[in-house]
């Protein structure tokens, strides 16, 4: 049962934060975030040197995974095999970064990244400890679901 609405997650926290300072038990309560909305927030602009700069990262990090496994089990020169494994990732990585990118045809010519926002923060209780938490809210001054679910 929603106990009280609030326009931002600080807020909505407070109020279970409150909730537990009092020996409310706390483990029965939830913040639910309503009015979802899928925000995607533009980085950079994608080239294709770009793309394989960012393939010879992720080509050199899984090269030295290769190179440290062949390592392992290298008597002699261990470090020079590490090092062709960490070489040879990133040109793939590369290769592959700036085709793949390549393909795409300009379709996606930027980086981005997503994320959900809550427009409001319901705070819920269990139906039999409703009237519990509203008189704890009613002391802390907060207002509840009563007098602001608009």
């Amino acid at each position: 049962m929603t106990i009280g609405s609030y326009p931002d997650y600080p807020a909505a926290q407070r109020v279970v934060d409150y909730l537990a300072d009092n020996r409310f038990p706390v483990e029965h309560s939830a913040i639910v975030g309503t009015n979802l909305t899928l925000v995607e927030t533009v980085l950079g602009r994608m080239t294709t040197g770009r793309a394989g700069l960012l393939g010879a990262g992720t080509g050199a990090w899984f090269g030295l995974f290769i190179g440290l496994l062949f390592g392992i089990f290298t008597v002699g020169n261990w470090l020079a095999v590490i090092l062709v494994g960490l070489v040879i990732g990133a040109i793939w990585g590369a290769v592959f970064g700036a085709v793949a990118h390549a393909m795409t045809g300009g379709q996606r010519d930027f980086t981005s990244a997503s994320s959900l926002r809550a427009g409001q923060y319901a705070v819920t209780v269990d139906a039999q400890l409703a009237d519990q938490a509203r008189q704890l809210l009613a002391r802390m001054g907060m207002p509840s679901a009563a007098t602001n679910a608009g």
